[in-house]
């Protein structure tokens, strides 16, 4: 019952109550079940046996097609309004409740599943206060350090031990912060700091270590994990909100014509009624006539409301992101990564992208660093022909590579400013070594970064050994040194810089700073020039600097961090006040300067999504410096933002098509209104409409020192004002906040671990791929979800109209036109799987030609395919279709006999003739829409109309009317009307008059407007015909090289996380465990992801006419 409250947050009062910090003692059961916390029993899954039938079925009803269907099963009960037997509403209501609760059920199978892992997991711990080397539950690539305190640290795997702990824990109540974790532990009348390196996360993996003890802090719904399991935002595509438009217009119409029909009854029976009063037992009442024949018309134009709609469109997203899954094109080899449709609701929105906004490390760069360059001094060193070799060096690492052997010669001279900066980076650091053999060193970095920083110092004769809780172990020129480490100033998004305080050997005591160059320069005197010159060269900086520390002013400088560390209220406020008192007074040693090259095939892939018209914006934490590197990436021409002139900027931005951005935006540059301070942001709401109104003159915008949060409010501003399509796609936690605010987000699978893969739509391995996610996937889901929706509406419109129609024909009786076992059959069997075939396989072009011509994806982003207007053409087609394929059977059997004389005027004949022309006719259209012809097509098609005639002798047969008479009316219809030649002449005719005008229009439109789909298809057929005929093609036109004005690359940003300062106490080494893993596939990669670039033509247009079907 404690534990119940404790999730509701009640107290027996009935009164919610905060919690305002939490308290424990170990041991002491009798005083923690007291405060009546949670347990640590969790439920996720949605439903369980009892509840998953009632809580499905009123999820379900909540939509509006299914609760109509609900609401016509209700009248149909009614014998005065109902005209149709029940079971042509109930098959295919049930038919779709069945199917979505058997997809609603696995789905919830599936997480209860995946839930059960975690929680078995967990049951010994779930959130721990002294535990040591774990691995991050985001399986990160680097591991995650974990440690007890020292103090606790002593109990080892006593049993004994623990049992007689006592210690006491207050800390912080529940919250859903992962990367903060505020607490103490008193202990023998000692109070020590408890933070996040202290903790173990619930769904956490332990490695690299036999055992662990912890005291269970959080437990159950408080969790971390639990608190940040909350609502995610469900993504909508713009067809989905069109849909919910149309459905509701629908109901609309629907009201109007039955509206139209009882009017119509209601006339009628005024006028004709009374010839038949005397058959009737209460007489004739016209209006009540007319309000019961209005909600029967409501029953049998029911069709057009669409209940299987919305099945079918899951069935067709589930399909295409399959498609994703298997595509080998998309596999990378090297990491055994495929490609991954994370979810099965956006697939048509590739298809339309506009926007890209996109990360730079990591994403369009390997984020694999090596140590090119540094300044030492003020003298640069790196980038020379010759070749290091460091055989000198027994501890070198083999793979290090650099171009410089004046670097080596003054190291092993003795230089003392060279071999203080490699002694900076062998300390100042979190890295973890292990140590399999003598000699043989591998590094555990949490970044890239630091790894090849401590790499380099490595091989220039500083190595970093082993560490203890107390003191770091470095090799230096052969000689082992072990340094004394006092305090470690541990790296955060906000200081963006490091440090440690450590006492040599002969006792000096120094402080060694590492960080960003702006943040280093605020505490010294600038005095390094190459910084700049190194993040114009695309190189990642970093400043060096140390300090000299007095030993008595470090005596009170502990006793303060102490206390600032143990404080549970702004602890982390305290602690920065302190780290910024003791940085300052720097002496700068000098930088350091790291290289990340571009993945593979990045200048193609930004080339070919160019030529689609899609604006790319990149969005990364580089200084402005780094935007030149993209110069070459993106192919397009440089201008810096460097005129202070308004107008001069905006008609520069005219003349070129590449501009960079910095936030916030610097003095020199100056945009209106005028009144607005030169350091204001740029993404304030006063500003924000001219900084989107200037960076959208340009094809490409790159955005400088953002921070995530920045990159969300860019994707933010534009899906507010643009209404575009955005795709954000990053590598890093960094990006999850512009992931999750784009349209669609796309995780790479890098370097930096998997919480963008986890908080992305779609994910794979390297930038490249994307551009086949959307130039093939992307527009060939749209394609295929505009055709099956235009194509949907027009065959229930259709079929509806055809009723409509014939209400004037029988009195407005709501008499239905064709067979009711038709009706029920029509959208379940007979036209259910041609247009699922259509809507899975369609193929406009085939991939290579959607390389070949990327203007092929632009109709996508104007919602060319599907719109507003392409519906009404729909139902105008409908309703042209809907006249022929009535009055011509109606006129074809109006005072028609048989061969033998007698008469084939009857009901059931016209009813038989006009739902088998209906039918034909639909499938003709089918086959019309349908470009790419596999044998599923034909094999559905062909075999939906044979499974008709099959179902229509069977049912019209005589066994079948003997066997249910009142069910099975129509005896002998079938071969008494298909024996006749005017019967098939008739369903010719009908055929004919309903496709000639989509023939026709089709063919002027090629004739006279073609579009890219239609010139690149006739491409495509003659290409085809060249090649069955051994014929060789023109060469291909060569390819104008892009004018590259530039070497520069990337720019620099600190590639670091926060937390982890705390954790370099353990002299315990981090082991990764080697992983095989067979390749899925045998190919090792595609051509088209090969760094080739992929040529293209440029096709005009010609104004065209409004899309029809």
């Amino acid at each position: 019952m404690g534990s119940l409250l404790s999730q509701l947050g009640l107290e027996c009062g009935g009164k919610a109550v905060k919690e305002e910090e939490r308290h424990l003692r170990a041991n002491d059961r009798e005083l923690n079940l007291s405060y009546k916390y949670a347990d640590n029993a969790i439920k996720t899954s949605k439903y369980n046996i009892f509840t998953f039938l009632p809580l499905n079925l009123f999820e379900q009803f909540q939509r509006l097609a299914n609760a109509y269907f609900l609401f016509l099963l209700c009248l149909q009960s009614i014998p005065e309004v109902s005209s149709l037997p029940w079971y042509t509403t109930v098959v295919p209501l049930v038919l779709v409740l069945s199917m979505t609760m058997a997809k609603d059920g696995s789905d919830d199978m599936v997480s209860s599943t995946s839930n059960y892992s975690i929680k078995t997991a967990c049951r010994r711990c779930s959130h721990s206060v002294f535990l040591i080397l774990l691995s991050s539950s985001s399986r990160e690539t680097n591991l995650k350090v974990k440690q007890a305190l020292t103090v606790t640290g002593m109990l080892e795997d006593s049993v004994e031990k623990l049992s007689n702990f006592n210690g006491e824990v207050r800390c912080e109540p529940p919250n859903n912060r992962l990367d903060k974790f505020t607490g103490t532990l008193t202990l023998k009348g000692e109070t020590y700091s408890l933070d996040n390196e202290r903790i173990l996360l619930r769904g956490c993996t332990l490695r690299n270590t036999q055992w662990c003890f912890g005291l269970v802090v959080f437990g159950g719904p408080d969790t971390k994990l639990m608190q940040n399991c909350g609502r995610t935002t469900f993504k909508r595509t713009s067809i989905d909100r069109l849909m919910n438009v149309l459905v509701l217009s629908i109901f609309g119409f629907l009201m109007i014509m039955c509206l139209i029909l009882a009017i119509g009854n209601g006339i009628w029976e005024y006028q004709e009624g009374s010839k038949f009063a005397a058959f009737l037992p209460k007489g004739v009442n016209a209006p009540f006539s007319a309000f019961l024949t209005f909600w029967s018309y409501v029953i049998i134009l029911n069709t057009v409301v669409p209940i299987s709609l919305y099945v079918s469109v899951e069935i067709i997203r589930l399909g295409n992101s399959f498609y994703i899954n298997w595509d080998r094109k998309m596999y990378y080899p090297k990491n055994d990564t495929p490609a991954e449709a994370r979810t099965t609701t956006l697939n048509e929105e590739l298809g339309q992208i506009k926007y890209i906004f996109s990360d730079k490390t990591g994403t369009l760069t390997q984020n694999i660093m090596t140590f090119n360059k540094c300044s030492i001094n003020g003298k640069s060193y790196g980038e020379k022909t010759e070749k290091v070799d460091f055989s000198w060096n027994n501890l070198a690492d083999p793979k290090f590579c650099f171009h410089d052997n004046s670097l080596v010669e003054v190291v092993r001279e003795g230089n003392p400013e060279v071999q203080a900066f490699f002694r900076l980076l062998a300390l100042c650091h979190t890295v973890m070594p292990e140590e399999k053999k003598e000699g043989e060193l591998y590094y555990q970095a949490q970044s890239p970064d630091e790894g090849a920083l401590v790499t380099a110092a490595r091989n220039f004769g500083f190595v970093f050994r082993s560490r203890t809780p107390e003191s770091i172990t470095v090799v230096e020129m052969g000689e082992l040194v072990t340094y004394e480490l006092l305090a470690v100033l541990d790296f955060n998004n906000v200081r963006k810089r490091m440090s440690v305080i450590v006492r040599s050997p002969e006792g000096k005591l120094t402080l060694y700073c590492k960080g960003a160059d702006t943040i280093i320069f605020e505490r010294l005197n600038p005095s390094c020039s190459n910084l700049t010159e190194f993040a114009g060269e695309g190189l990642r900086t970093l400043a060096l600097a140390y300090k000299d520390i007095d030993p008595e002013y470090m005596e009170d400088w502990k006793l303060r961090h102490h206390v600032a560390n143990t404080a549970m209220d702004e602890r982390e406020e305290k602690l920065d006040a302190l780290y910024e008192e003791i940085e300052k007074g720097l002496l700068l040693l000098g930088s350091t300067a790291v290289e990340d090259k571009l993945q593979d095939g990045v200048p193609q892939t930004i080339e070919q999504l160019s030529k689609a018209d899609i604006k790319i914006w990149v969005l990364t934490g580089d200084k402005q410096g780094g935007s030149s590197s993209l110069e070459y990436t993106i192919r397009l021409y440089h201008i810096r933002p460097t005129c202070s002139n308004t107008s001069r900027i905006v008609s520069i931005f005219h003349e070129q098509s590449f501009i960079t951005f910095l936030l916030p935006i610097p003095p020199h540059l100056t945009l209106p209104p005028t009144s607005l301070s030169p350091q204001a942001f740029a993404l304030e709401k006063d500003m924000e409409i001219e900084l989107l109104r200037t960076a959208c003159m340009c094809q490409t915008v790159i955005c400088c020192r953002v921070t995530p949060l920045q990159k969300a409010q860019v994707v933010e501003l534009v899906k507010k004002y643009k209404q575009a399509v955005t795709l954000a796609i990053g590598d890093g936690a960094n990006d999850v906040s512009m992931i999750k605010a784009a349209h669609i987000g796309v995780g790479i699978s890098g370097q930096e671990g998997m919480q963008a893969v986890l908080s992305s739509d779609y994910s794979f391995a390297q930038f490249r791929y994307l551009q086949r996610l959307l130039l093939v996937h992307g527009r060939w889901s749209y394609l295929r979800m505009c055709k099956f929706l235009r194509y949907f509406f027009y065959k229930n419109f259709t079929f509806t109209f055809v009723h409509f129609w014939y209400g004037f024909f029988c009195g407005f009786s709501a008499q239905t036109v064709f067979d009711e076992w038709f009706i029920t059959l029509f959208n379940l069997v007979y036209t259910a799987l041609p247009v699922l075939s259509l809507s899975l396989f369609d193929q406009d072009v085939n991939d290579w030609w959607s390389f070949q011509y990327p203007q092929l994806y632009t109709p996508g982003q104007l919602n060319q395919y599907f719109s507003k207007r392409a519906f009404v053409y729909t139902v105008l087609h409908s309703g042209y279709s809907s006249l022929v394929l009535f009055f011509i059977p109606w006129a074809a059997m109006y005072d028609t006999v048989r061969d033998d004389g007698k008469e084939i005027v009857d009901y059931q004949s016209f009813a038989l003739l006009a739902q088998t022309c209906l039918l034909i006719a639909v499938s003709i259209q089918l086959g019309l829409d349908t470009h790419y012809w596999t044998a599923m097509n034909q094999f559905f098609l062909w075999g939906s109309l044979s499974v008709y005639f099959a179902v229509i002798f069977t049912m019209y047969s005589n066994g079948m009317f003997l066997t249910l008479t009142s069910s099975f009316p129509f005896i002998g219809t079938a071969r008494n009307s298909l024996n006749q030649p005017n019967v098939w002449l008739t369903m010719l005719l009908t055929s004919v008059l309903c496709v000639l005008p989509v023939v026709a229009y089709r063919f002027l439109r090629i004739l006279l407007w073609p579009t890219i789909n239609d010139k690149v298809r006739g491409r495509g057929s003659t290409h085809l015909s060249l090649v069955r005929q051994d014929k060789v093609l023109p060469p291909t036109p060569r390819r104008v090289q892009a004018r590259r004005t530039s070497t520069r690359r990337s720019g620099y940003a600190f590639s670091h996380a926060q937390g982890y300062g705390d954790l370099v106490t353990s002299g315990k080494f981090l082991r990764r465990t080697p992983k095989s893993r067979p390749a899925l596939f045998s190919q090792t990669d595609s051509p088209l992801a090969q760094t080739q670039p992929q040529f293209y033509r440029t096709i005009s247009e010609r104004e065209e006419p409004p899309l029809s079907p």
